[in-house]
């Protein structure tokens, strides 16, 4: 709704069906003798004055034809219509016409029937016209006196909005107020009432609220929700006046309204830090939390707890089984928010309580088909690992939960579990014989490539004993089957088709994200297409990362059984010339062009190393080195890990310990403070919450807003515009200022916007008349959807002289000036996020879109240059990258940001460094839309020419 709109009216009807109508129509349809033609007029003419047609002239029409009406939903339409419409003329006087309507109004105050009285009232209670309200003040008190509640409630607001917007005509209104509230009896007028008197008189509202204080808990809910606002607000101004409050607050607390419940629990911390007070405001939102059905509810409500968890840790920690009952939500993003919380508040006391749950949690997502259910066990088990390296003393309670799930088929779930079993195996010997044991039993049943990578390095590492590494090498060639692969017929007819052909697909991409080069032959082969995931498919299949490990894995578990005394000869000499008959296999599957993807160099080296090591698997030192220091790497990891998590939960106690506040600090006043004050805890929230959510936290000041002033036409055209842009969440705010650089009024002036891009206007253009050199504010809402570079452009229209809108001689002498584009930076809705390393390749060979940006600039340091990158895209740099990276030459780095609706970003960084200093290399950039990918490329080549452009 344009500004105009806003002064004169107070609701917004939009709807894109309603149709343009011609006036001569629509005094048609007010002259019909017909109510319902009637009421189908008003609502019509409603509409599109909603929408931001100029429907005034009609007045006097409606005034004849439909005030003389009795019906009661005509009576209605007719109000909201005088709500809407101008009342002053462009003189500033009230119109004639509106004189008519004073008499009506006045007639219908004094209607015997309730609805009509409500009705005026409504509408008194809503308009800030002197010249209609004075002549109508002994009406509003005699309502007052109404026996029906409904026109009582209605009185008091309207008595409410006159004593607000003009005291003079009602300079007595707090005391008739006041009067009034003693002897009401009906809920919802004694809350208007009290309203009028917290806004109008406070001091009058205290005095009332201090005589039935005790009384509170047997009023309904709507004037116990603003009797707490009033406490806040008496507490904010006057702290010392919290003891009278609290007991009541605390009554208030068993309210079986949630709303007030709610606000209690917010009220009570507000009060008072007490721990008593805290622990009822944090029962109060648990309650909330595991009964409330409303999702958003909850939300808001868990944000809460995380606010009080910074304050009063120690009190939520004693209640953290009330907050992981949070977790019987289905939806994930609670259950998400929930487990968080949990993980930060758990302790040695409550650490077997909550993992108790956890457990009962993962054993219901096996029989939950949900599509959820996958993505909620993946953060069931990261938690319970988290739990784990706070708590190693539990291990033994979850592994045999957790190595249940080796075998599932989603990859991030599967892959923690079988990480969690390799630190288990490592850290707890205790544990690895029942580890190994349910990794050979599981082994045929896995399906993720990583998780048979660790199985087989676990494995390799593990199997101490004869029997366990006769099982695991038994299994190991069982999943692996008979060799070669491929007979040599079958390999033969496949080259020479292949060779016939001549054709080749394009690259593929691989799990990682990288690509791979495919042959006509790994295309049209597809082996093993249609059976289930095994070690032998993923052989087949290309991927000779699983390979080089197997083969590494099986030559560990050879040189570890040669070792042992007792050891026949026979037996490492067979099992030897076996793994050397499958790594010559994988070597023909990988460079005879019948997979996929070819093998590359490191593969085809780590398996050459393996045939070298079969050749002599009796050789003391190379025994040492595969079977004793690879494992003490992974230990001496470990305890690298486990010394940086010591030091960081370290760094934040004594973060924790230090002072919040120098002695010599300022002293904020609230009078006196301005609008980037730090807000203190006795601040109302209600407030605060609302001007972010409207962005007046946000304010600028003048020459801040200055900045962000785009000129949209010319100094020298006829109509000169600027526009001031304000980007705020979801919404895009123009305020254009207009202005008339002729010595001719300019009439039927328009704005006339249109946009590119997931951008929608939110109202149509309204014409204006415009005086020679006067100037005009219009504000334009935009609504943003997604993410992406958007375009906004447009063009003034406007008639000169003094002839009107509807004169088609005017119309055909309209005048046109061009507007200047103004394009939306991506950046404002896109949020440096973090991300696992294992969630960024998942997310990597999800996204079907990539932008790919070549490295184009004369910075020369590439820690630099990353650093640039970083910055200029709003992105965290997941790779940890020091200051001495860029000496070696080449750089290669992920990044990941999250739009605010929820869009995932993700960069890949490499970087190399030539021989005469040049940077060169890509930038690759994917996300699950287009939009988003497009513009951030476009985004990061257009820094790179500025940083050009200024060298």
């Amino acid at each position: 709704m344009a500004m105009a709109m806003e002064k004169q009216c107070t609701f917004l009807i939009f709807d894109d069906s309603v149709q343009r109508a011609e006036v001569d129509e629509l005094k048609a349809g007010l002259e019909n003798s017909d109510v319902s033609v009637k009421v189908a007029t008003m609502k019509k003419i409603v509409l599109l004055m909603m929408n931001g047609e100029q429907l005034g002239d009609l007045l006097m029409d409606v005034i004849k034809f439909v005030v003389p009406n009795e019906d009661k939903g005509l009576k209605k339409l007719l109000y909201l219509y005088l709500e809407a419409v101008e009342k002053r003329g462009r003189d500033g006087n009230l119109l004639l016409p509106m004189i008519l309507i004073c008499n009506m109004i006045r007639n219908d105050l004094n209607h015997p029937n309730e609805f009509v009285r409500g009705s005026a009232l409504r509408f008194l209670s809503k308009i800030r016209e002197k010249d209609i309200l004075e002549p109508l003040v002994s009406s509003l008190r005699a309502n007052l006196e109404h026996r029906h509640s409904y026109v009582r409630r209605n009185a008091v607001l309207a008595i409410y909005n006159t004593y607000k917007c003009f005291e003079d005509l009602m300079p007595d209104a707090p005391e008739l107020i006041g009067e009034f509230i003693d002897g009401e009896n009906d809920v919802s007028a004694k809350r208007n009432a009290f309203v009028m008197l917290c806004n109008c008189d406070q001091e009058r509202a205290v005095q009332y609220q201090l005589g039935v204080i005790d009384t509170i808990n047997s009023m309904g809910d709507i004037v116990q929700l603003v009797m707490l606002e009033l406490i806040r607000k008496v507490c904010r101004q006057d702290p010392f006046q919290k003891s009278k409050y609290v007991r009541a607050v605390f009554n208030l607390q068993s309210s079986a309204s949630n709303s007030v419940a709610f606000e209690c629990a917010s009220t009570l911390v507000s009060l008072s830090s007490a721990q008593t007070a805290v622990r009822t405001a944090v029962q109060a939102y648990c309650n909330l939390l595991s009964t409330h059905s409303d999702n958003n509810v909850k939300l808001i409500v868990l944000d809460k707890l995380k606010d009080l968890q910074q304050k009063h840790p120690e009190v939520l920690k004693t209640l953290i089984m009330d907050i992981i009952r949070g977790l019987a939500s289905p939806n994930i993003d609670i259950r998400k928010k929930v487990l968080d919380l949990v993980m930060e508040l758990v302790s040695p006391s409550s650490i077997d309580e909550v993992i108790a749950v956890l457990k009962k949690e993962i054993a219901k997502t096996q029989h939950t088909d949900t599509e959820k259910a996958p993505e909620y066990r993946q953060m069931l088990i990261q938690a319970i690992h988290n739990c784990v390296i706070k708590f190693p003393e539990i291990a033994g309670n979850v592994v045999h939960v957790l190595i249940d799930f080796l075998d599932d088929s989603n990859a991030t779930s599967a892959s923690d579990v079988v990480l969690f079993m390799r630190e288990v195996v490592e850290t707890y010997p205790k544990l690895r014989e029942l580890v190994v044991h349910k990794l050979v039993e599981y082994f045929p049943t896995m399906k993720v490539a990583k998780v048979y990578r660790v199985a087989l390095w676990i494995l390799s590492e593990y199997c101490r004993t004869e029997a366990e590494i006769k099982a695991a090498y038994d299994v190991v060639k069982q999943s692996i089957g008979s060799v070669p692969f491929i007979d040599e017929n079958t390999l033969e007819a496949a080259i020479n088709t292949a060779a016939a052909e001549h054709k080749h697909t394009s690259p593929a991409v691989l799990a990682d994200g990288t690509y791979a080069s495919q042959s006509g032959i790994g295309a049209n082969l597809q082996i093993g297409k249609d059976e289930p995931p095994s070690l032998r498919n993923l052989l087949i299949g290309g991927d000779f990362y699983v390979a080089a490990v197997t083969a590494s894995s099986l030559a560990k578990l050879i040189m570890r059984i040669s070792s042992l005394s007792g050891t026949s000869g026979e037996l490492v000499n067979q099992w030897s010339a076996e793994v050397i008959a499958i790594i010559c296999s994988i070597v023909k599957l990988g460079n005879y062009g019948i997979t996929p993807n070819k093998m590359d160099d490191d593969c085809t080296e780590r398996l050459w190393l393996c045939l070298m090591m079969l050749s002599d698997p009796y050789n003391k030192q190379m025994q040492e080195i595969w079977n004793e220091k690879c494992r003490n790497s992974y230990s001496q990891l470990l305890v690298e890990k486990q010394k940086v998590l010591t030091e960081e939960q370290q760094e934040s106690k004594e973060e924790a310990k230090k002072f919040k506040a120098h002695a010599d600090d300022l002293i904020s006043f609230r009078q006196l403070r301005g609008k980037g004050a730090i807000i203190t805890e006795i601040e109302d929230e209600d407030a605060l919450d609302l001007s972010r959510a409207t962005g007046a936290a946000e304010e600028e000041d003048f020459g801040s807003r200055l900045k962000r002033v785009t000129q949209l036409t010319g100094l020298s055209d006829a109509v000169y515009a600027e526009a001031v842009v304000t980007v705020h969440d979801y919404d895009i705010v123009l305020d254009v200022l207009v202005i008339n650089q002729l010595n001719e009024h300019l009439n039927n002036l328009c704005l006339e916007l249109s946009t590119v891009g997931d951008l929608k206007l939110c109202e149509r253009p309204q014409t204006y008349a415009l005086a020679p050199h006067a100037q005009l504010n219009i504000r334009a809402n935009i609504k943003v959807s997604s993410t992406e570079t958007g375009i906004i452009y447009g063009n003034i229209v406007y008639d000169l002289g003094q002839g009107t809108g509807t004169d088609s001689n005017a119309r055909d002498a309209q005048n046109m000036v061009i507007l200047n584009d103004i394009h939306i930076d991506i950046m404002d809705y896109i949020t440096p996020a973090h991300c696992s390393l294992l969630q960024f390749r998942q997310m990597w060979a999800e996204f079907e879109w990539e932008n790919k940006v070549a490295v184009n600039t004369s910075i020369i340091d590439p820690v630099k240059y990353l650093r640039h990158i970083v910055s200029c895209t709003n992105m965290q740099c997941l790779t940890h990258i020091d200051d001495d990276s860029g000496d070696c030459g080449f750089l290669a780095a992920n990044l990941y940001a999250k739009s605010i609706f929820g869009e995932d970003a993700l960069v890949n960084v490499s970087i190399e460094k030539q021989r005469d200093g040049a940077l060169s290399g890509n930038l690759r950039i994917r996300s699950k839309t287009q939009g988003i990918a497009l513009s951030l490329g476009d985004k990061i080549t257009l820094k790179q020419k500025s940083i050009e452009t200024s060298k």
